[in-house]
């Protein structure tokens, strides 16, 4: 297998410019592959896929008929990303967790970006995701967004758009970890010649983010998980173990006069810093869902005296709800008087008479998202729907016009796999991930995921996805780790 006969149809591709011409920087890795034999390749392939099942790099999907955990496909072609395109990513990604964390502490105090009718007071009070029982409330250092996992993808031009913000529980940096261990070893002189930069460090970060959190010097820090029943369980497990606390569950906790205890061999011991797997709803069945059995009764008063940090902190999903994207632009002018780096993706709001209508008449040309799922779920490309699941949509929006927004297709750009006994294109988008502590870490690359269907836009692993070990490179000396 050689790139010789790899074509781009045209489509922006990662690695080639355009058929049979490399991109700057990737001839280590091109040069590397193209002189192994077929079958070594596959067998590479195939070693890196027993590592990742060997590790118990697992996820789950729920109501999935063949069984419920699977292993993510990984695909040992790697994404490159060059030096002077992540610089700008990275500016671009600190500059949107900055504002979009000053917004989130705004409007559950003062409410000013209301006032002033930068976003329309009824987009937010009204949203699914606000939490009035968050008002007044504020957090260790005014951080709300502690991890963020914010999803970028690339048009026909090879111009980088924001997709969306994950900031309640993103999930996959796990993957980005194990990815690297995997990779490293399979092309081990590519890896090293390209000046990789490292992801190895992100449990460590991740560990002094939370440790920021605390008044304490040394504080107890623990990762709060539904259980082995939820798909990301094997991320929360690797997280804690590597940074080395304590994975519990709801039940292994208790409030005790106005502190939160964790359950262990020596008796009850304070809990200073909950990094939270679980989300708002199933967090304390006392302020919030009164049927979850999932978290701790009374944690909510804990945490709004004082006594403990969580991360990511409660009400932060008003600020990744899809209609509030839209205004995302704004948000960052308003607080930070600087102009965006990083363009989103041109987003009707249902909920405007107008814009609805606009949707409605063109559905064959959007997507359309539902504003609180996520997952690749709820969702209709209009391109490849057929008239009756139009219609059926069409029915949905009219129903709950504050449910939707709608997106024109972008034609995302694409990077090669190992398709059978050829190279074949696939559509990616990438996920870095933020650490927002005592200053903000971008880490370096993130998780690029993969439409591994042909002609699939969806990326995601629950809709057939798999992943790619993203190089970011560096512009100076030796990096890579």
């Amino acid at each position: 297998m050689r790139f010789d006969n790899y074509r781009t149809d045209g489509f922006y591709d990662e690695m080639f410019e355009s058929d049979g011409i490399p991109r700057a920087g990737v001839e280590p890795i091109i040069e590397t592959i193209n002189g192994l034999r077929p079958r070594d390749l596959k067998r590479r392939q195939r070693a890196a896929e027993y590592a990742l099942l060997n590790s118990g790099n697992t996820f789950n999907v729920y109501g999935a008929k063949e069984g419920a955990e699977k292993i993510l496909p990984f695909d040992i072609i790697p994404r490159i990303v060059p030096a002077n395109e992540w610089s700008t990513l990275e500016a671009g990604l600190k500059q949107r967790i900055r504002a979009l964390n000053l917004f989130i502490g705004d409007i559950y105090n003062e409410k000013k970006i209301l006032r002033d009718g930068v976003v329309p007071e009824e987009m937010i009070l009204g949203a699914e995701s606000y939490r009035k029982n968050c008002e007044g409330l504020r957090p260790p250092k005014d951080i709300w967004i502690h991890i963020t996992g914010t999803d970028l993808v690339r048009d026909e031009s090879g111009t980088f758009f924001v997709l969306e913000d994950n900031l309640r529980c993103p999930s996959g940096v796990s993957y980005v970890v194990e990815n690297r261990n995997v990779l490293k070893s399979t092309f081990p002189n590519a890896f090293r010649t390209m000046n990789v930069r490292p992801t190895i460090d992100y449990p460590d970060r991740l560990r002094r983010t939370l440790r920021h959190l605390s008044r304490k010097s040394n504080p107890r820090i623990i990762v709060l998980t539904p259980g082995v029943y939820n798909s990301a369980y094997f991320e929360h497990a690797f997280l804690a173990q590597q940074m080395g606390v304590e994975l519990a569950e709801g039940r292994d906790l208790v409030v005790v006069d106005d502190e939160l205890k964790l359950r262990t061999t020596r008796g009850f011991e304070t809990v200073d810093v909950v990094y939270r797997r679980i989300d708002d709803d199933f967090l304390d069945p006392r302020s919030f869902r009164s049927d979850s059995l999932l978290g701790v009764p009374g944690i909510m008063d804990v945490y709004r005296k004082g006594n403990v940090a969580l991360a990511n902190a409660v009400g932060t999903g008003i600020a990744d709800d899809k209609a509030i994207y839209a205004y995302t632009p704004r948000i960052i002018k308003y607080y930070l008087d600087e102009d965006p780096i990083l363009p989103i993706v041109p987003t009707y709001i249902c909920s405007d008479e107008k814009e609805r209508q606009h949707v409605l008449e063109n559905l064959d040309r959007f997507v359309v998202k539902a504003v609180n799922l996520s997952g690749g779920y709820g969702m209709l490309i209009g391109p490849k729907s057929t008239a009756a699941e139009r219609e059926a949509f069409a029915k949905k929006i009219k129903a709950n016009p504050r449910d939707f927004v709608a997106q024109p297709t972008i034609s995302l750009s694409r990077a090669p796999v190992i398709a059978g006994d050829r190279f074949a294109g696939r559509h990616v988008d990438l996920r870095p991930y933020i650490l927002y502590g005592r200053d903000i870490f971008v880490l370096p690359g993130g998780l690029t995921r993969v439409a591994l269907r042909e002609g699939s836009l969806v990326v995601n692993s629950s809709q057939g996805g798999g992943s790619k070990d993203t190089w970011v490179l560096s512009d100076g000396g030796p990096a890579n780790a």
